[in-house]
């Protein structure tokens, strides 16, 4: 996969017999396949589970060419064809949103399914300044667990590696991404998430064509974490709701 190195936490969920589509977690910038570990436990009572580690990301080496979203988009593609056989269930954190965007976007026949969590970057809120004022204002909110976690895989990260994520993120406009998508679509956010706002997510599902969203209340932008079932249930009843309405937002 042009030299990108991927590391791949799997669960084969309740009986590996059974045919159901495979859920790929992919986090966001700077971050691991921790933060996402609860969520994925309470997908894989119900499904197989894979969560992605993305290069240059959780420790893994930098790839030799710089990875804007559509380069990262590519290599996550040629990954989720070896894992899967099917089409998978996409759900991306934060900028993790935009590569599963992305990825749908650019390889329709590998995606049944996308959903975005707390979905970056807001088009109001589009700067350095803006989008570390929101992290900052998020952190006294989040637990001590999740604040553990993020500020841990900052440091796995790097500073030059996160910035020239940064650029990219900033740089990329999910809402006109999302137009082009033909598969379902789930927005979610937690209810005081100061990264995503209510607004900007209302915005992104009424962008799609299939479009919805559901906030969990009380809940900051590290919402999979601090509301594990509660995202995983959004996400299983809007499956349903789709495969019995395929025509319907």
């Amino acid at each position: 996969m042009d030299g990108s190195t991927f590391r791949v936490i799997s669960s084969p969920g309740p009986d590996p017999r059974v045919a159901s589509p495979l859920f790929v977690l992919v986090h966001g910038i700077g971050m691991s396949h921790r933060y996402l570990a609860r969520l994925h436990e309470a997908l894989s009572s119900t499904a197989p589970v894979a969560s992605v580690d993305l290069p240059g990301f959780a420790g893994l080496p930098k790839p030799e060419a710089d990875h804007g979203v559509a380069e990262m988009a590519d290599a996550l593609a040629e990954l989720l064809a070896r894992l899967a056989d099917r089409p998978v269930v996409l759900v991306g954190h934060s900028m993790g949103a935009q590569w599963a965007v992305e990825t749908a976007r650019r390889h329709p026949a590998l995606v049944a399914h996308v959903v975005m969590i707390g979905p970056v970057a807001d088009a109001a809120r589009r700067s350095v300044r803006a989008q570390s004022l929101a992290l900052a204002l998020d952190s006294l909110v989040e637990s001590p667990r999740a604040n553990a976690i993020v500020f841990s895989d900052y440091l796995r990260c790097g500073v030059p590696w996160y910035l020239t994520q940064l650029r990219h993120m900033l740089a990329y406009r999910i809402e006109e991404a999302v137009t082009e998508l033909t598969v379902p679509c789930l927005v979610i956010r937690g209810g005081r998430d100061p990264v995503a706002g209510r607004e900007w997510c209302r915005r992104l599902r009424d962008a799609t064509p299939r479009g919805a969203l559901v906030e969990v209340p009380g809940r900051p932008h590290v919402v999979q974490d601090s509301a594990p079932d509660a995202i995983a249930e959004a996400i299983l009843a809007h499956m349903t709701a789709s495969l019995s309405h395929p025509g319907s937002r």
